[in-house]
């Protein structure tokens, strides 16, 4: 995280209203986003998707209504996932147009700023069922095939020329449909796809899942999307396996359980790694990790077990 050193400056440019990401690309000289420009971006746009789902919230709404009706066509759904949950405006009002809501709801976001307004957000309208965590795209803390729907929407966006790894990713979670809302580049006009060139956006989703040899029962202009600039493409594909797993979190480097250590801790008895939870808010991030082998040593038993005797001397 070596760019946390400009976040005073980043932070000015923001208030100017200036393109941070544009700003983290000259610093790095890099062509392609990377993960630690796209957290910092969105971790300092905090709140501003709130204040546009107030100004906009007939037209979220009809959009919302349209994913909800291909969910609602999927048999003995229990548990979905929203891959880049942000401040969970999407997901707030497609469980309100949902005719049949899952048991286990998960949303994930990068930013830990953006999940706590989600989670003020979510109050709101008095949902309280959330299980909101940080983590990364890359790295889902999730085991394999343990989750029946996951869907994206324009969260996959920004990554550019990763279109393989995080397809990869959301495959291995999903026990039945990834449903993925993201820009067209095979739809857009010249001008939307000079611009997702230009923003270091996606270009081969579809391309890429084709290549991956899954399968794709759907693929079109998503009707409810009325952005010209960045139009949203609906790619569904399916998954049939035979096991599966429950949906818990885990470890994002080992895979492994977590325990409740405290309410402030999460902590992987077999990796001896623990991650913060702040505001209730697991922070499952590879680099939140925290090596901690002795977490559950108690410091008399060990002196027992040692023999060790302190004198006072």
């Amino acid at each position: 995280m070596e760019k946390f050193k400009h976040l005073q400056k980043i932070k000015e440019l923001y208030q100017k209203d200036e393109n941070i990401i544009q700003y983290l690309k000259k610093i790095s000289k890099n062509e392609s986003n990377n993960i630690e420009d796209i957290l910092i971006s969105y971790d300092f746009q905090s709140g501003s998707y709130i204040k546009s789902f107030s100004e906009n919230q007939e037209i979220k709404n009809k959009y919302c209504n349209g994913l909800a009706k291909i969910i609602d066509k999927i048999d003995g759904i229990e548990s979905i996932l929203e891959v880049g949950v942000g401040e969970a405006t999407t997901l707030n009002t497609l469980l309100k147009n949902l005719k049949n809501l899952p048991d286990n709801i998960f949303g994930f976001d990068i930013s830990w700023s953006r999940l706590k307004f989600a989670k003020e957000f979510l109050k709101d309208f008095g949902i309280n069922n959330v299980n909101l965590f940080t983590a990364n795209l890359f790295d889902i803390p999730l085991l394999d095939n343990s989750i029946d729907v996951i869907y994206t929407s324009h969260s996959i966006e920004p990554n550019g020329g990763k279109e393989e790894e995080a397809l990869k990713e959301l495959y291995r979670v999903t026990k039945k449909y990834l449903i993925l809302l993201e820009p067209s580049f095979e739809f857009g006009n010249d001008k939307a796809k000079l611009r997702m060139k230009e923003h270091g956006y996606i270009t081969n989703l579809y391309g890429t899942a084709k290549n991956l040899g899954y399968k794709i029962i759907e693929h079109k202009l998503f009707e409810f999307s009325d952005d010209k600039i960045n139009p949203t493409g609906l790619m569904i594909i399916e998954k049939k396996i035979d096991e599966y797993n429950k949906p818990n979190l885990v470890c994002p480097i080992s895979h492994t359980e977590l325990i409740n250590y405290n309410e402030n801790i999460l902590y992987s008895k077999d990796s001896f790694l623990a991650y913060p939870v702040i505001d209730n808010i697991p922070c499952l991030l590879k680099e939140n990790s925290i090596l901690a082998s002795h977490l559950l040593t108690n410091y008399q038993d060990y002196k027992k077990q040692h023999n060790i005797i302190l004198n006072d001397i």
